[in-house]
């Protein structure tokens, strides 16, 4: 778990952000093993693509409860690649062992994102940006789920339009990507959910690393 002093040390930094960096950085990951990201991705788009057709009104549980622990999965593949380690294809599914957190932190953040773009709009898009890196600080920090989202608030609202411009980018990539038949968005989806976890390496990587390590294993949260 990241200690207080690290903690402050991050919140305290100033970022330096290069969407070109991240968006790179991606593509370097998803070169490593682009058939085992790609299927996994095709996978995760495929049971939301099901429930939607099979659950109707009831595919609001598989969002809650099945999907945040397979993105979990994905950003834990992405750091063991960083890592250059070898991953298998059951190391997507890992993010089921941190199943509570993930769930809450992913609950939580998307609830007050909702109730922020019902009240005026502008709060809903600030927080749905400025919580992205939720997830990777449960999974990465070991911080419960509020501890989480104000590490993710906080340290992306210092470069909050440059990171608004980085995920609208990454929208119009994966529109493209859904021009060619819907093939591309297979090599497009997993680049960008890499690219924000590059992005989320470079700037908090450091703070969370051992000296020969760009970030920790995973962490068990804090209670």
């Amino acid at each position: 778990m990241i200690s207080p002093y690290k903690m402050e040390q991050l919140l305290q930094s100033k970022p330096n952000f290069s969407i070109d960096d991240a968006l790179k950085r991606g593509w370097e990951l998803y070169k490593e093993t682009p058939i085992l990201l790609s299927l996994f991705f095709f996978i995760y788009i495929g049971i939301a693509a099901a429930s939607s057709y099979w659950l109707e009104d009831f595919s609001f549980i598989i969002s809650i409860l099945i999907s945040p622990a397979l993105m979990a999965g994905f950003y834990l593949v992405a750091n063991k690649i960083s890592r250059g380690e070898t991953i298998a294809f059951e190391d997507f599914f890992t993010g089921f062992n941190f199943w509570f957190p993930v769930v809450v932190v992913n609950l939580v953040s998307g609830i007050l994102t909702g109730l922020g773009i019902l009240a005026l709009i502008l709060p809903g898009i600030y927080l749905g940006v400025a919580y992205a890196f939720c997830l990777p600080f449960v999974l990465f920090a070991g911080t419960e789920f509020w501890t989480s989202m104000e590490l993710s608030r906080k340290l992306i609202t210092k470069i909050w339009w440059r990171f608004f411009a980085f995920l609208l980018l990454l929208v119009v990539i994966n529109m493209v990507g859904l021009l060619f038949l819907g093939i591309g968005l297979l090599v497009s989806g997993p680049v960008s959910l890499l690219a924000v976890y590059a992005a989320f390496e470079d700037l908090a990587g450091s703070y969370l690393a051992d000296d020969d390590q760009k970030v920790n294993l995973p962490h068990e949260p804090e209670p």
